[in-house]
Protein backbone atom coordinates (compact mmCIF):
# COMPACT_ATOMS: atom_id res chain seq x y z
CA UNK A 1 0.00 0.00 0.00
CA UNK A 2 1.73 3.14 -1.14
CA UNK A 3 -1.00 5.70 -1.64
CA UNK A 4 -1.51 8.57 0.80
CA UNK A 5 -4.08 7.70 3.41
CA UNK A 6 -4.72 11.17 4.82
CA UNK A 7 -8.43 11.48 5.54
CA UNK A 8 -10.62 14.20 7.02
CA UNK A 9 -10.51 12.41 10.39
CA UNK A 10 -6.73 12.16 10.21
CA UNK A 11 -6.40 15.81 9.20
CA UNK A 12 -8.69 16.94 12.00
CA UNK A 13 -6.65 15.09 14.63
CA UNK A 14 -3.39 16.44 13.23
CA UNK A 15 -4.75 19.98 13.29
CA UNK A 16 -5.54 19.59 16.98
CA UNK A 17 -2.09 18.15 17.70
CA UNK A 18 -0.42 20.99 15.79
CA UNK A 19 -2.44 23.58 17.68
CA UNK A 20 -1.78 22.13 21.15
CA UNK A 21 1.79 20.90 20.52
CA UNK A 22 1.76 18.69 23.63
CA UNK A 23 -0.04 15.36 24.10
CA UNK A 24 -0.40 14.13 27.69
CA UNK A 25 0.28 10.39 27.91
CA UNK A 26 -1.66 8.99 30.83
CA UNK A 27 -1.84 5.67 32.66
CA UNK A 28 -5.06 5.16 34.62
CA UNK A 29 -5.41 2.33 37.12
CA UNK A 30 -8.80 3.40 38.54
CA UNK A 31 -11.47 4.63 36.10
CA UNK A 32 -12.85 6.82 38.89
CA UNK A 33 -9.76 8.99 38.38
CA UNK A 34 -10.46 9.44 34.67
CA UNK A 35 -12.82 12.42 34.78
CA UNK A 36 -11.01 14.52 37.41
CA UNK A 37 -7.78 13.87 35.54
CA UNK A 38 -9.30 14.85 32.21
CA UNK A 39 -10.75 18.02 33.71
CA UNK A 40 -7.35 18.90 35.19
CA UNK A 41 -5.79 18.61 31.73
CA UNK A 42 -8.55 20.74 30.22
CA UNK A 43 -8.21 23.38 32.95
CA UNK A 44 -4.47 23.37 32.32
CA UNK A 45 -5.04 24.17 28.66
CA UNK A 46 -4.65 20.75 27.03
CA UNK A 47 -8.03 19.24 26.11
CA UNK A 48 -6.41 16.08 24.81
CA UNK A 49 -5.00 12.81 26.13
CA UNK A 50 -3.49 9.52 25.05
CA UNK A 51 -4.89 6.89 27.42
CA UNK A 52 -2.41 4.04 27.37
CA UNK A 53 -3.74 0.50 27.38
CA UNK A 54 -1.29 -0.60 30.03
CA UNK A 55 -3.83 -1.28 32.77
CA UNK A 56 -6.77 -3.67 32.92
CA UNK A 57 -9.39 -0.90 33.11
CA UNK A 58 -7.86 1.58 30.71
CA UNK A 59 -10.59 1.15 28.10
CA UNK A 60 -13.25 1.82 30.71
CA UNK A 61 -11.43 4.99 31.72
CA UNK A 62 -11.23 6.08 28.08
CA UNK A 63 -14.95 5.40 27.63
CA UNK A 64 -15.83 7.54 30.64
CA UNK A 65 -13.84 10.51 29.39
CA UNK A 66 -15.33 10.29 25.91
CA UNK A 67 -18.84 9.96 27.31
CA UNK A 68 -18.64 12.93 29.69
CA UNK A 69 -16.25 15.22 27.78
CA UNK A 70 -17.01 14.74 24.08
CA UNK A 71 -15.08 17.84 23.01
CA UNK A 72 -11.84 16.47 24.45
CA UNK A 73 -9.55 14.81 21.92
CA UNK A 74 -8.95 11.37 23.41
CA UNK A 75 -7.07 8.47 21.89
CA UNK A 76 -5.55 5.18 22.95
CA UNK A 77 -1.85 4.46 23.33
CA UNK A 78 0.27 1.34 23.71
CA UNK A 79 -2.01 -0.33 21.16
CA UNK A 80 -0.31 -3.54 20.06
CA UNK A 81 -2.94 -5.52 18.15
CA UNK A 82 -5.92 -5.03 15.83
CA UNK A 83 -8.17 -6.35 18.61
CA UNK A 84 -6.96 -3.66 21.00
CA UNK A 85 -7.46 -1.01 18.34
CA UNK A 86 -11.00 -2.26 17.74
CA UNK A 87 -11.78 -2.19 21.46
CA UNK A 88 -10.39 1.34 21.80
CA UNK A 89 -12.41 2.48 18.79
CA UNK A 90 -15.53 0.99 20.34
CA UNK A 91 -14.85 3.02 23.49
CA UNK A 92 -14.64 6.22 21.45
CA UNK A 93 -10.91 6.65 20.82
CA UNK A 94 -10.36 9.18 18.06
CA UNK A 95 -6.78 8.13 17.34
CA UNK A 96 -4.40 5.26 18.01
CA UNK A 97 -0.74 5.43 19.07
CA UNK A 98 1.62 2.46 19.18
CA UNK A 99 5.18 2.03 20.48
CA UNK A 100 6.25 0.30 17.26
CA UNK A 101 5.11 -0.50 13.73
CA UNK A 102 2.66 -3.41 13.56
CA UNK A 103 1.46 -3.77 9.97
CA UNK A 104 -1.72 -5.64 10.89
CA UNK A 105 -2.75 -3.09 13.49
CA UNK A 106 -2.02 -0.19 11.13
CA UNK A 107 -4.01 -1.81 8.34
CA UNK A 108 -6.98 -2.33 10.64
CA UNK A 109 -6.99 1.32 11.69
CA UNK A 110 -6.79 2.45 8.10
CA UNK A 111 -9.65 0.14 7.12
CA UNK A 112 -11.97 1.83 9.62
CA UNK A 113 -10.68 5.39 9.04
CA UNK A 114 -9.11 5.62 12.50
CA UNK A 115 -6.02 7.85 12.59
CA UNK A 116 -2.98 5.84 13.64
CA UNK A 117 0.51 6.94 14.67
CA UNK A 118 2.89 3.99 15.03
CA UNK A 119 6.25 4.32 16.71
CA UNK A 120 9.52 4.36 14.78
CA UNK A 121 13.15 5.05 15.61
CA UNK A 122 15.16 3.77 12.61
CA UNK A 123 15.24 4.46 8.86
CA UNK A 124 13.90 0.98 8.15
CA UNK A 125 10.88 1.55 10.35
CA UNK A 126 10.24 4.95 8.78
CA UNK A 127 10.29 3.35 5.35
CA UNK A 128 7.86 0.66 6.51
CA UNK A 129 5.49 3.40 7.63
CA UNK A 130 5.94 5.30 4.38
CA UNK A 131 5.08 2.11 2.52
CA UNK A 132 1.82 2.02 4.45
CA UNK A 133 0.98 5.55 3.36
CA UNK A 134 1.80 7.23 6.70
CA UNK A 135 3.68 10.48 7.06
CA UNK A 136 3.25 11.47 10.73
CA UNK A 137 4.91 9.04 13.11
CA UNK A 138 5.62 8.66 16.78
CA UNK A 139 9.37 8.85 17.46
CA UNK A 140 10.01 6.51 20.39
CA UNK A 141 11.84 6.25 22.72
CA UNK A 142 13.08 9.72 21.95
CA UNK A 143 15.68 10.43 24.61
CA UNK A 144 17.05 6.90 25.19
CA UNK A 145 17.61 6.40 21.46
CA UNK A 146 19.65 9.57 21.09
CA UNK A 147 17.38 12.56 21.61
CA UNK A 148 16.93 15.50 19.30
CA UNK A 149 20.30 15.11 17.50
CA UNK A 150 19.36 11.56 16.54
CA UNK A 151 15.88 12.64 15.43
CA UNK A 152 17.32 15.37 13.22
CA UNK A 153 19.76 12.92 11.67
CA UNK A 154 17.22 10.19 11.00
CA UNK A 155 14.61 12.67 9.73
CA UNK A 156 16.93 14.31 7.22
CA UNK A 157 16.45 11.83 4.33
CA UNK A 158 12.67 11.71 4.79
CA UNK A 159 11.58 15.23 4.00
CA UNK A 160 7.85 14.43 3.86
CA UNK A 161 7.69 12.82 7.30
CA UNK A 162 6.82 14.59 10.55
CA UNK A 163 7.22 13.24 14.06
CA UNK A 164 5.69 13.15 17.52
CA UNK A 165 8.60 12.44 19.88
CA UNK A 166 7.77 10.61 23.10
CA UNK A 167 9.95 9.10 25.80
CA UNK A 168 12.07 11.11 28.22
CA UNK A 169 10.60 14.46 27.23
CA UNK A 170 9.84 16.99 29.95
CA UNK A 171 10.08 20.67 30.86
CA UNK A 172 13.86 20.77 30.39
CA UNK A 173 13.87 19.67 26.75
CA UNK A 174 10.32 20.26 25.48
CA UNK A 175 11.11 23.62 23.89
CA UNK A 176 14.07 22.28 21.93
CA UNK A 177 11.99 19.46 20.44
CA UNK A 178 9.08 21.75 19.59
CA UNK A 179 11.44 24.19 17.88
CA UNK A 180 12.42 21.53 15.33
CA UNK A 181 10.15 22.13 12.31
CA UNK A 182 9.61 18.42 11.71
CA UNK A 183 7.95 17.95 15.11
CA UNK A 184 4.15 18.22 15.15
CA UNK A 185 3.78 17.71 18.89
CA UNK A 186 5.49 15.99 21.80
CA UNK A 187 4.01 13.29 23.99
CA UNK A 188 4.84 12.85 27.63
CA UNK A 189 3.69 11.63 31.02
CA UNK A 190 5.44 14.22 33.17
CA UNK A 191 2.25 16.31 33.44
CA UNK A 192 0.29 13.49 35.06
CA UNK A 193 2.56 10.81 36.55
CA UNK A 194 0.94 7.76 38.08
CA UNK A 195 1.65 8.68 41.69
CA UNK A 196 0.01 12.11 41.30
CA UNK A 197 -3.09 10.50 39.79
CA UNK A 198 -3.26 7.89 42.56
CA UNK A 199 -2.89 10.59 45.21
CA UNK A 200 -5.62 12.73 43.66
CA UNK A 201 -3.22 15.61 43.05
CA UNK A 202 -5.28 17.00 40.19
CA UNK A 203 -4.48 20.64 40.99
CA UNK A 204 -0.81 19.78 40.65
CA UNK A 205 -1.52 18.10 37.31
CA UNK A 206 -3.42 21.20 36.16
CA UNK A 207 -0.57 23.51 37.12
CA UNK A 208 2.08 21.33 35.48
CA UNK A 209 -0.04 21.18 32.34
CA UNK A 210 -0.28 24.97 32.33
CA UNK A 211 3.50 25.16 32.54
CA UNK A 212 3.83 22.83 29.53
CA UNK A 213 1.39 24.99 27.56
CA UNK A 214 3.43 28.06 28.47
CA UNK A 215 6.57 26.43 27.06
CA UNK A 216 4.76 25.53 23.85
CA UNK A 217 3.42 29.06 23.55
CA UNK A 218 6.88 30.54 24.07
CA UNK A 219 8.22 28.43 21.21
CA UNK A 220 5.38 29.57 18.97
CA UNK A 221 6.02 33.19 19.85
CA UNK A 222 9.72 32.87 19.14
CA UNK A 223 9.38 30.96 15.89
CA UNK A 224 10.76 27.55 15.04
CA UNK A 225 14.46 26.84 14.85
Amino acid sequence: MTTSLTTSAHSAVLERFAAMRVLPVIVIDDPDDALPLARALIDGGLPCAEVTLRTPRAVEALRRIVGELPDMLVGAGTVLTPAQAAEARGAGARFIVAPGFNAGMVEFCQSVNLPVFPGVCTPTEIEMALGAGLSVLKFFPAEPIGGLPFLKAVAAPYTTVSFMPTGGIGPSNLASYLAFPRVVACGGSWMAPNDWIAAGQFDRIRDTTRAAVAIANSVAAGGRA
